[in-house]
């Protein structure tokens, strides 16, 4: 697996339109959650995608995360997913780590998990911070990484 990093602009277009399809395929048509997906976050300031490619797949993304930097600053991590094909292979934790390993330990990271992925996010330091919610359909957790001390 290849691993990915870029603003919007650094975004070619047959990149762009894979990574649009992949979280449609997963959020939208697998989950049957339809939501507007295109949130007008991802080219916003500070945005990064990351993602996996499987070389063997002629540089389609197989595993994506998006790190968008909030007007207070933290940085909120969302739509976190993997191609059906390459599932149980540990992609989302290795992009999370690659998105931890962004941040510096200071830097507040936030993030809403499908409640089933709560045990998934604690893994990468993340706690619960309130009560579950439904999110178009799908119970979601809100969840903030845990900073250390200093």
């Amino acid at each position: 697996m290849i691993l990915r990093v870029a603003s919007f602009e650094e975004l070619d277009p047959r990149t762009l339109l894979g990574l649009l399809k992949l979280r449609a395929d997963v959020f939208v048509v697998e989950q049957r959650s339809p939501y507007p997906d295109i949130d007008g976050r991802d080219d916003a300031p500070g945005t990064l995608h990351l993602w996996l490619i499987d070389e063997r797949s002629a540089g389609i993304p197989v595993a994506y995360l998006r790190m968008v930097t909030d007007l207070d600053g933290s940085v909120r991590i969302g739509r976190v997913v993997t191609a059906a094909s390459h599932r149980g292979r540990g992609l989302a934790g290795r992009l999370m780590t690659a998105a931890m390993d962004r941040l510096s330990p200071e830097v507040p990271c936030v993030l809403n998990a499908q409640t089933h992925l709560e045990r998934f996010y604690a893994g990468h330091g993340f706690v619960v911070t309130g009560p579950e919610f439904d999110d178009d359909g799908i119970p979601h957790v809100p969840m903030r990484r845990q900073l250390t001390a200093g």
